[in-house]
């Protein structure tokens, strides 16, 4: 192999190390101080997948969200988000944080099938936690916002488990992309082009989905906002409810910053707030 060759693949790999250690960095910061969760379970054993549970302090039964980390389907552990956990706890949200299966260990529709299971989960044991078993929304930011909108939308994900969309109180969508150009690192993980179409979301739509809160930054540059505005579009044309809140100039990290420290970007906690809570009258 060639020198330069060489080189340029210990470059990347270096680059690879550095943005792996500063997200860690990011996310030990991020939970300094966070209690832990009252419970971990393995939800799928088989799969060698488990759960955090973090319970609100309220007493009855509370809405429960389970909730979806991002990491472009290649990275990421529920342990590194428990300060969204504990923040939607502190609002009289039952917050069950999920991993997933990731590439390369698996590609779509892998990883949406695991984030079904855990819905399922969720559904059978809420009231354990305290939780309302006819109150499950699904959530999560970036990759994880794909997981939840596709659980919401087509069916084909909930029905081995005896649920459908509708069965859910509703999908949160942080970030998400809903529809999206697949190419370079991303081929591999969506596998033949004839299921492309099949991770999108926005193509899913048919009136049967309960209510959508899309959440996303305009300048994000990551994942474009104008995703979140199509779906918005999609699922309205159906019928279906769909509040979208644009977060002026942010990126692609603000609506987890809303959840970290809501002065960051205040708009994100009271639109969930008020989407799980909402007023009786």
């Amino acid at each position: 192999m060639p020198l330069r060759t060489l080189l340029a693949r210990f470059a990347i790999a270096l680059v690879a190390l550095a943005s792996t250690a500063c997200e860690r960095a990011v996310f030990a910061v991020a939970n300094r101080g966070v209690a832990p969760p009252e419970a971990t379970v393995a939800f799928a054993p088989d799969a060698g997948l488990a759960l955090d549970v973090y319970r609100p302090a309220m007493s009855g039964k509370a809405p429960v969200v389970v909730f979806f980390y991002g990491g472009a389907w290649e990275r990421g552990e529920r342990t590194q988000y428990r300060f969204v956990g504990r923040r939607l706890a502190g609002e009289g949200v039952l917050a069950i944080v999920a991993d997933y299966r990731t590439w390369p260990r698996a590609g779509f529709p892998a990883f949406v099938e695991d984030g079904a299971r855990a819905v399922a989960w969720a559904r059978r044991h809420a009231i354990e936690y305290g939780g309302d078993p006819q109150r499950i929304y699904v959530a999560g930011h970036s990759a994880g916002a794909q997981i939840a909108a596709l659980i919401g939308t087509d069916a084909r994900y909930l029905a081995p488990h005896g649920l459908a969309p509708r069965d859910l109180a509703g999908v949160i969508g942080l970030a998400g992309p809903y529809e999206f150009s697949i190419s370079g690192r991303l081929v591999p993980i969506f596998g033949p082009r004839t299921q492309w179409r099949a991770a999108q979301a926005v193509h899913a739509v048919n009136g049967d989905e309960p209510p959508f809160l899309l959440v996303h930054g305009t300048d994000d540059r990551v994942v474009w906002a104008a995703g979140s505005e199509r779906m918005a579009e999609r699922l309205r044309a159906a019928g279906v409810r769909a509040d979208l809140v644009l977060l002026p100039g942010a990126g692609h990290t603000a609506p987890l910053q809303g959840l970290y420290r809501p002065t960051r970007a205040p708009a994100v906690l009271p639109a969930i707030r008020a989407f799980v809570h909402p007023d009786p009258g």
